[in-house]
Formats: structure tokens, C-alpha cells, sequence
């Protein structure tokens, strides 16, 4: 599963976790007292699954019949226990000479059946049973506003009642939902082979996992579509799609690799997902193991908020990957690449090997990070995978508890949750550090053998261990212990000392962390008269001293000169020192902690130098940060960035740089960059257009209305955002339609940033009172749905700047409005 980086979807990541742990628990631990979390003992195991099922879209009902072929894991058994999770139960038999015998059963808690089987069974015989049921999962889990819950099924305007949204069904098993839409026995350590036979009105299309293997159309306008996947997977990777899609069908060697969208970007599909054949290549040949499902899907569907899901064979998207020509033009690796990547990664890593227990789910999305920062450097250089692997870095430094739980933990409370900052974040990194130290031949072949030893079963953290091993002939424990089975990281402070009577370089390294002390192998490069020399030594103590023999005193020593080690670090070089190292050391990390250490030094020679070298930096990402640092209140600084800006707002052929230049430049309220900020408006990027929209109405606000209201049409993206902050300068009335449309048509993420940002000055200025009363019951709704995620304070303060607003214009009627707004956010459940 794929993670959105944003503030508002961390916490629903967060929410996902603890639910998940929850469901999985079924709640026989108090939530907040931590305790160890033991495999489910494996009493049956999972054979094949068959199953019929059809929908009311009235009601968001699923009735289905299932067969479930299963077999003892070990032991003799007459009884079996499936997870159905709020079920209407009507049948449950046994398949005796292709006739159905009942069979007594106990629905417990409306969570599991616990079935009492017709004999023995032994553990080398199969049996077959049989239920028919309806699963109801909006009765399940009915509340308002999208959450995630773990109600498994999903039905998308089911009744078509909402204008500009298309009906679709979609399913989301992890990590134990799928038992909400199938009777199962529902854990990531059983593996079972599948068909499943939907039937939908004839007008749409469907996907599940594996090849579809027949159509049948019905006398009713109905269509019988079944799918069939020949090769065992988890029943969390079960899953439906059913909707107005478009196929556009790809191939990588003999497999067909297809892409469902609605029809309006169908258009787009290769544009979209074009690059997924190569990502499999890729990952076929790095890993030595070919692509193993029969064929490749991708659906992306709406309302959809984590990402993208990796089910077996058919990954499901969220609709932000499904974008036209016009919006991927701003992104120099392609639409929703990343998330391609990191979905079609865990078709390996998570899908064919999957984690033993939800403890292990490191071995399932670690890798699917690694994976992605992995196509980034082969693809688009090794600078691009380094701003990734750091963005990664800082996300799991900042999360604040991460540092507490390991890697693989066994013990934790269930409303803690497996933390995502560290099977995410973390976990990638952890992987980029064993590649270091083992060397990518040794560090691959380690991962093929895991996957073949493993294939289509679990995988235990010590499997992999013990793959590494093999391969390498190094003993891993010393790594796999502190990095998989302890907590936190390394906080360094390094302090440097020359000798000139000895001509020694002394390094001194000191780890601050609390807990244990870190062994951890790290590259020293001494860079000394114009030769770069590497030294590879070892920290094992809670300060280490480690001296070098130079010629001459180093200009620069560079610990961790590979840049891989996961630590927090205060590096006590000299600006000197940390501009010779973004001009000659090798790396992206290299630079961007030369950057770092000039942001705040800015007026200084050597600052000032490091800091218009990157705005000239070969990398964009380096680029746009050194844009967003400039202090460009400094008049010397301005004068000596202002051109470099100008330059690269109009010739840079990177877009996100131009706008980042736009903006900067924009901040110095100068005319002299009118005709830049013009010019740019025939933009064919979005974000461009946005910048010099907004640019444009600091100094001219008349024409900058004009210019919006003539490009109201194309507002997209960042020019929409763009026109509507025009408008809460100068619009009035008139323009509200077309703000409110933008407000509801908007992504989540979209909305919050609007009613936060510009929505209360313009609500606080308009003359029609139903517009008012709408902009203030549209802030009072999105407070109140998403209440538990904490962003609540902020929207009750853009209603509280319209009471204001109001109040100045003697509207009391509006201000009431607002005060009432407040209290029922106030009473609303969280």
C-alpha cells in the first residue's frame, strides 16, 4: 500500500494502522496496553476459494455464495473458524457428492464462524464448504464521512444521486477486511487460489485478480464476468473493481498489461502508466525472478484516500494518479510514477512473499519504498532517488515516536499501531543500507534467493536474514538485531581535530541517542591536495576517535561519504569546509547539507556562494529548495539572486523551477518583472500560469481579474488555486459560483488549503447572504466529518475571520450563523 504525504492523510495512515490491529485482535486486549502479538495459530489452512456474488446498489448490499476448499494445517480437526465480519449468514453446509449438507455452526459476535465440521479431517485430506450470505458493510460501519475503517467493500454512488461522480464497487483488503465482503479465514499467513464470478449491469466493467476466463450476458441486462487466478495469494490481496472504466491494453514480454480509466482520461492511459512495463523489466532483472502473476491490471477509482493498493495482479489507485498531459507536464518523473512503482514492487515483495504476521509487515511496504526510490535512481538518476531516500529520512525523524518502536515489533499497544513512519519510511532505508554494505550483486542475489525460497509462502525478517547470509557468507545478526529488532537511530555530533606536528586527522564521533549504541560500518572520505582518499572504519562505542595519517591538512573530511546511514547528526565543519564539499563531493546529500549549513549564513562569502550554486544545481529538487531558502530581504542578496531568477523564471527547463522563481521574484513587488510575469501566463504548465497569475495581481490587481476571469475555463491545478485567490482579492458575488464549484469538485487536501487559505476573506466580503451562509456551512461540514484527524482548529479560525468580517458590515444574521457553525462542530462526536 501506497502512503499520501500529506498532513491531513499522515493521521488517516495512523488511523489505518490501529484499526487494523484492532480487527485483527478482535479486540481481546484492552487498545492502550501493549502485549505480544502472536501469529494466529494456523488450526485449517486456506486451498481455493470460489465465489459468486452480485450486488444491490440500493441498499449497498453484496450477496454471495462461496465454496472454500481447506485442509488441516497439521493436527486432525472437525471444526473450522472463518472470519466473516457483519454478515446476514443464510447457509452454511458442507459439499458432499456435489450436494450441500448443513452443517452446524455459531456466528460469534458477528465477527467469526465457528463451524462444526461432518467428521475428522486429517491433515491430508481436503474438504470443501459451503455459505451463502449477504454482507452488508455500510450497516457494518456506518458513519459519516469517508474514514477507514476496514469495512472492506466500497460502493461509490451507488444510486447515482451525485451529479459528476460515476457509480463504481470497489475493495480494500488490507489488512483484514476482506472477511467484511467474504467469509475467510482472514490473515496475511494463508494463501489460497481464487475465482470469483461478479455479476453487474451489462454497461460495466469489472477486474479482479488473475485472467479473466468468461462472460456471460444475462436476460436480465445483467453480466456474469468471472475471474480466475491459478496462483495462491493472501485473501487481504482479493479484490473487485466494478465501473465505467476504459481498458487500454499494454504488454510486457507475453503477459498483457492493461490500464482501466474513466472514459475521460482513457486518452491519457500511456501517458499515465506507460512506464510499468519497463518498472517490471527492471525489477525482473534486479531480482532475478521474473514478474509472477499471470497478468498486470491497474484501476484507478474514486474516493480511494491511501495511495494505491497492491492487490495481486490488479493494483487499485486513488484518482490523484489519473491526470491529463496539461497536469503531468509539472512532474519531471511522470504521473503517479512513484506510486506506480511502489505498487508493482509489492507484486514481489508483499504479494508472491508476503510477511508472516502484520509484526513482519516491514517485509511487505520497506521494500515497496526501496522499490520505488530504486526506479527513481535507475530512471531518473541518482540524485532523484537520493531527495527521495532523504524526504523519507526527515519523515521518519520528524514523526516523533517512531524512534520508540522497532522496526519488527512484537509488543505494542493496539491503538499505537505498527508505526508507518518506520515500516515506510524507516524500513526503506534500513534496505539502502544493507545494499550499501553488502554490494548490489551480493545485496540482489540475497533478495532472489528470499523470493524464491519463499514463493508463493510468508517470509519471516530472520528469512531474510539468513538469504542475506547465504548469499554473502557474513554473519547479518549485528545488523538485523539493532535495525530490525531494536528502536531509534544513531544521534551523531562529529567534531574534527588537526594535528599539524603529527599531521594526523582526528575525527571525533559521539552518539547522543538514548538506548543502544549503534555498530554501524561508515565510509570517511579525506579530501587532501586535490586527491579524495575513502577510509572504511566502525563506530562501535558511545564515542568513537578515529585518526588518519594525511599529508596535509584535509579541506575536507566527509564521514558517511555514501550518505546512507539513518541518523540525526550535527556535523561541526566550517562554512569553508561545507562549500569545498558541495563543489567536489559527489553526491546530492553531499550538496544539500552544504546547503543546509548556508541557509542561515546567507550574507556570508562563502554562504552566499553555496547558495547561488544551487540555484544553478543540475538537480531541479536542489534548485527549488535553494529558491525556497533565499533571504531575499537582504538587499545583498538580492542583487546577486535577482538575475539568476529572472533567468531562470523565463529559460529554466524545469516548470516547478520557473514557478518557484515567479514567486520569489513576485515578492519583491517590482515591476521590472511585469513582462516576465505576462509572458509566463502562455505557459502550457499549470503551475507556471498559477505563479504568474498570482504574481501578476500584487502589482496589477485589475489586470490580474481580467486575466482570470478569461481563463476561468482552463483553471486547473495551480491556476485554479491562482484564480480564486484573485478572486478573494477582487471578486465579488459574481465570481462566488465559480469558488464554490472549485470547493466541492476539489480533492480533500484541496478543500482544507482553500477554506484555510483565501475562502474567508471573500465569504467575509460578499453582498448575498445565501452565498454567505453556504461558504459558512460548507466550512462547518468538512470541520465536522473530519474532526478525529485534527484539523478542526484551523477551520473554526477561518470561521471565526468571517464572524469578523461580517460583523464589520453590521451582518449579524451571518455572524450567528458562524457562532452556531462553531458549536455544532464543538458537540460533534470526533
Amino acid at each position: 500500500m501506497k502512503k499520501i504525504y500529506t498532513t491531513l492523510f499522515h493521521s488517516l495512515l495512523m488511523v489505518f494502522a490501529c484499526v487494523c490491529t484492532a480487527n485483527a485482535q478482535l479486540n481481546r486486549h484492552p487498545a492502550n496496553v501493549p502485549y505480544y502479538h502472536e501469529t494466529a495459530a494456523k488450526v485449517n489452512d486456506l486451498v481455493d476459494t470460489r465465489l459468486d456474488v452480485s450486488f444491490d446498489y440500493q441498499k449497498s448490499y453484496l450477496h454471495g455464495k462461496e465454496w472454500i476448499v481447506l485442509k488441516p494445517h497439521f493436527y486432525p480437526t472437525d471444526s473450522v473458524r472463518l472470519d466473516a465480519k457483519g454478515m446476514d449468514i443464510k447457509t452454511v453446509g458442507i459439499m458432499v457428492q456435489g450436494k450441500v449438507v448443513p452443517l452446524k455452526y455459531h456466528y460469534e459476535d458477528s465477527l467469526s464462524l465457528v463451524i462444526q465440521l461432518n467428521k475428522t479431517y486429517t491433515e491430508k485430506e481436503r474438504y470443501t464448504l459451503f455459505v451463502e450470505y449477504t454482507a452488508k458493510p455500510n450497516e457494518l460501519h456506518d458513519k459519516p464521512g469517508f474514514k477507514l475503517d476496514g469495512k472492506g467493500l466500497y460502493f461509490v454512488n451507488p444510486q447515482g444521486k451525485e451529479p459528476g461522480k460515476p457509480t463504481q464497487i470497489w475493495t480494500q483488503g488490507e489488512a483484514e477486511s476482506s472477511s467484511c465482503w467474504f467469509p475467510t479465514i482472514d490473515k496475511p499467513d494463508q494463501k489460497t487460489t481464487e475465482q470469483v464470478s461478479m455479476t453487474v449491469p451489462a454497461k460495466y466493467t469489472t477486474l479482479s485478480n488473475g485472467l479473466l476466463i468468461s462472460q456471460k450476458n444475462n436476460a436480465d441486462g445483467t453480466r456474469t464476468d468471472t475471474w480466475k487466478q491459478s496462483l495462491p495469494h493472501c485473501p487481504y490481496l482479493f479484490m473487485m473493481a466494478i465501473g465505467d472504466f476504459k481498458v487500454y491494453k499494454d504488454k510486457w514480454r507475453n503477459k498483457e498489461v492493461s490500464y482501466y480509466l474513466e472514459p475521460a482520461f482513457a486518452p491519457y492511459a500511456k501517458q499515465i502508466f506507460g512506464k510499468t512495463p519497463e518498472m517490471m523489466e527492471l525489477y525482473s532483472k534486479a531480482l532475478g525472478v521474473d514478474f509472477p502473476w499471470e497478468k498486470y491490471a491497474q484501476v484507478v477509482v474514486r474516493d480511494y484516500p491511501l495511495g494505491a493498493m497492491e492487490n495481486s495482479s490488479a493494483t487499485l489507485h486513488g484518482e490523484y494518479v489519473q491526470k491529463t498531459p496539461w497536469d503531468m507536464i509539472d512532474d519531471p518523473n511522470g504521473s503517479g510514477g512513484t506510486t506506480i512503482a511502489h505498487e508493482l514492487f509489492h507484486q514481489w515483495f508483499g504479494d508472491l512473499v508476503t510477511c508472516e504476521s502484520w509484526s513482519n509487515e516491514t517485509l511487505n511496504e520497506s521494500f515497496a519504498v526501496f522499490g520505488e526510490k530504486y526506479w527513481n535512481e535507475k530512471t531518473y538518476g541518482k540524485d532523484d532517488g537520493d531527495a527521495k531516500r532523504y524526504d523519507e529520512l526527515q519523515a521518519y525523524l520528524n514523526n516523533g515516536t517512531a524512534y520508540k518502536q522497532a522496526l519488527t515489533p512484537f509488543v505494542y499497544a493496539d491503538q499505537d499501531g505498527v508505526n508507518g513512519a518506520n515500516i515506510y519510511d524507516k524500513g526503506g532505508l534500513v534496505l539502502t543500507m544493507l545494499r550499501n554494505f553488502l554490494g548490489d550483486d551480493a545485496f540482489f542475489k540475497g533478495l532472489g534467493l528470499y523470493l524464491k525460497s519463499h514463493a508463493f509462502k510468508n517470509g519471516e525478517v530472520h528469512d531474510l536474514r539468513l538469504a542475506m547470509e547465504e548469499i554473502s557468507g557474513k554473519d547479518m545478526n549485528w545488523f538485523f538485531n539493532q535495525w530490525y529488532y531494536g528502536a531509534g537511530h544513531p544521534v551523531l555530533d562529529i567534531t574534527y581535530q588537526w594535528d599539524e606536528a603529527t599531521h594526523q586527522q582526528k575525527v571525533m564521533i559521539s552518539q547522543k541517542q538514548d538506548g543502544q549504541i549503534f555498530k554501524v560500518p561508515v565510509a570517511v572520505d579525506l579530501y587532501v591536495q586535490g586527491k579524495t582518499t575513502r577510509k572504511q572504519v566502525w563506530l562501535t562505542q558511545k564515542t568513537d576517535t578515529l585518526s588518519f595519517d594525511c599529508t596535509a591538512k584535509p579541506q575536507l573530511v566527509n564521514v558517511d561519504a555514501d550518505k546512507v546511514l539513518i541518523t540525526k547528526k550535527v556535523d561541526h565543519k566550517s562554512l569553508d569546509e561545507f562549500n569545498y564539499q558541495y563543489h567536489h563531493a559527489p553526491l546530492y546529500l553531499d550538496r544539500l547539507e552544504a546547503l543546509n549549513a548556508a541557509m542561515g549564513q546567507q550574507t556570508s562569502k562563502q554562504g552566499m556562494d553555496i547558495v547561488l550554486s544551487a540555484l544553478k544545481d543540475k538537480y531541479h529538487g536542489m534548485q527549488l529548495k535553494a529558491i525556497r531558502a533565499l533571504k531575499i530581504d537582504s538587499a545583498e542578496i538580492a542583487k546577486a539572486a535577482l538575475p539568476i531568477l529572472a533567468d531562470l523564471a523565463t529559460h529554466d527547463p524545469n516548470y516547478p523551477v520557473r514557478a518557484a522563481a515567479i514567486s520569489v521574484l513576485a515578492k519583491t513587488k517590482s515591476s521590472g518583472y511585469i513582462d516576465i510575469y505576462r509572458a509566463s501566463l502562455a505557459s502550457p504548465s499549470y503551475t507556471v500560469k498559477g505563479a504568474a497569475l498570482t504574481a501578476l495581481n500584487t502589482l496589477a490587481p485589475t489586470d490580474a481579474f481580467k486575466t482570470a476571469k478569461s481563463m476561468e475555463a482552463d483553471g486547473k491545478g495551480q491556476l485554479g488555486q491562482a484564480i480564486i485567490n484573485v478572486y478573494a482579492t477582487s471578486g465579488s458575488d459574481t465570481e462566488w459560483p465559480y469558488v464554490i464549484n472549485a470547493l466541492k469538485k476539489g480533492s480533500t487536501q484541496a478543500k482544507f488549503d482553500l477554506a484555510r487559505g483565501p475562502l474567508p476573506q471573500m465569504i467575509g466580503r460578499l453582498d448575498n447572504k445565501q452565498y454567505v451562509l453556504e461558504g459558512i456551512n460548507t466550512i462547518r461540514d468538512m470541520a465536522i466529518s473530519f474532526k478525529r484527524y485534527g484539523i478542526t482548529p484551523k477551520l473554526i479560525t477561518a470561521l471565526q475571520q468571517i464572524e469578523e468580517a461580517r460583523k464589520k458590515l453590521n451582518d449579524s444574521a451571518s455572524a450567528a450563523a458562524v457562532e452556531d457553525a462553531i458549536k455544532e462542530i464543538s458537540q460533534a462526536k470526533g
